[in-house]
């Protein structure tokens, strides 16, 4: 799905952010509309990672101050930016979007020291669905309302509604973090053939056309969304915490940290 020069260098871009800031990646997916399954032709390549100091830097009295992302300027469509452990592992236990998508990525440019298994073991036990619900919902109904309610619609934002309304029927479903590859959710909306055949000519369109092509709006799909944001005003998601320990993610903690720098 990415082209071996594009994997290339970004492997070379993450081998030298390695050496720039003197840490490990430990995990490195390709995000965004490539790993759901719905990029144009010209779509960036949205690569992320998850990475780790040594030791001393998290003992330091000062780390308050020191900065827990690397960011990069986007070049050659590549944009690249990256988490420390440490911050990662909060977000996640908070149940984080990002975070989750990222370890379920299936593009991987690089996985050491077993932690993207190591947080797929924790997932079921970590996230919380009332939070997903929450957050496809708000996502939705953003795009929604900002994109999709003019004469001409942006085919792209169709896929930012349809994803996250499909990862809440699933996780109203299966109760378990809704996978992020945009195919592997169609199967919620088999008992509607009509819908199901006109969102697969959108998304052979989308595939086919520049990053902000333009059409009008697909009736059916139209019909459907409203339908399911109005289904969803009417939940009443909270937003706590799944039910992993932080011991847990200490756990994964340590043992990353004693890992990389072995």
């Amino acid at each position: 799905m990415i082209p071996a020069s594009v994997s290339n260098e970004i492997k070379r871009r993450i081998e030298r952010a390695e050496s720039e800031h003197d840490v490990r990646v430990l995990l490195a997916v390709e995000s965004g509309s490539r790993a759901w399954g719905f990029e144009s032709p010209n779509s960036d390549y949205d690569a992320r990672f998850i990475y780790v100091h040594r030791r001393d830097w998290y003992a330091s009295i000062d780390l308050e101050d020191q900065r827990d992302v690397i960011e990069y300027e986007i070049v050659d469509d590549i944009d690249l930016n990256g988490w420390d452990l440490r911050k990662a592992l909060r977000l996640f236990w908070k149940s984080n979007p990002a975070f989750v998508e990222w370890i379920q990525s299936p593009i991987i440019y690089k996985q050491f020291a077993a932690f993207r298994e190591r947080a797929l073991e924790l997932l079921p036990s970590t996230y919380s669905c009332d939070s997903g619900v929450y957050h496809y919902r708000s996502m939705a109904k953003r795009n929604y309302r900002g994109y999709l309610k003019s004469e001409l619609v942006p085919l792209k934002k169709y896929f930012y509604v349809l994803r996250p309304l499909l990862s809440v029927r699933w996780l109203e479903r299966y109760g378990n973090a809704a996978p992020i590859e945009f195919q592997k959710l169609l199967h919620l909306i088999e008992d509607q053939p009509a819908l199901l055949a006109d969102i697969h000519a959108l998304l052979e369109r989308k595939r086919a056309a520049p990053e902000m092509g333009l059409e009008p709006p697909v009736p059916s799909i139209q019909a459907f969304i409203e339908i399911e944001l109005e289904r969803l005003d009417r939940l009443n998601p909270s937003k706590p915490n799944g039910s992993a320990t932080l011991d847990a993610l200490n756990g994964i903690f340590r043992r990353c940290l004693a890992d990389a720098w072995a």
